[in-house]
This record gives C-alpha cells, structure tokens and sequence, in this order.
C-alpha cells in the first residue's frame, strides 16, 4: 500500500474489529469463529452470493468452523473500497 493508502486503510480497520493489515502484502484478514461447520459454511454461502453480485471475491479457507478470509484487489494492487465494504458486510452477517 502507498502510504496515503495504508494511512486510510488503518482509519477503515478501525471501524472493523479483528481486521488486520496482513504482513507482506497489500491485503486486510481476519480470521472468524463460529459455533460448528455448518454456521461457518452458512456465512460462507451468504458472502459467496454478495462476491458474485459485487463481482469481487475473497481469498478464503474454511475448516470446520473455522473462515480465514484475505481481502485485496488484484487490479488495484491492494485494497480498495470494495474490500471494505465486504468486511463490513461480513461484519453485519456476522453480527
């Protein structure tokens, strides 16, 4: 990230708790926990519908009841406001 970038990344993150800048690349993470699989893969389904609608989709690996989600933009070359308005929706879905 530039540094006006990360300096409004930072301000974005704020907002959204156990989000992070993830080391070594221009990309925010956070790792979500839910009570069994079947919770895990029901919030996966409703993110899946909204990456498809926004056309923008995560980098993720799900185990058990375990989400490790990566948001960048590959064509931006780091993240962008579509990425933060994904981790508030998966904030709210969540929540």
């Amino acid at each position: 990230m530039n540094p006006s970038n990360h300096e409004t990344c930072d301000a974005a993150l704020a907002e959204l708790p156990g989000w992070h800048v993830i080391d070594g690349r221009n990309a925010i993470g956070k790792v979500f926990r839910f009570a069994d699989f079947s919770a895990a893969f029901a919030f996966m389904a409703r993110v899946a519908l909204l990456a498809e609608k926004m056309d923008h989709h995560p980098e993720w690996t799900n185990v058990y009841n375990r989400v490790d989600v990566v948001l960048t933009t590959h064509a931006a070359g780091g993240v962008t406001e579509k990425d933060l308005t994904m981790a508030h929706a998966m904030e709210r879905y969540v929540g």
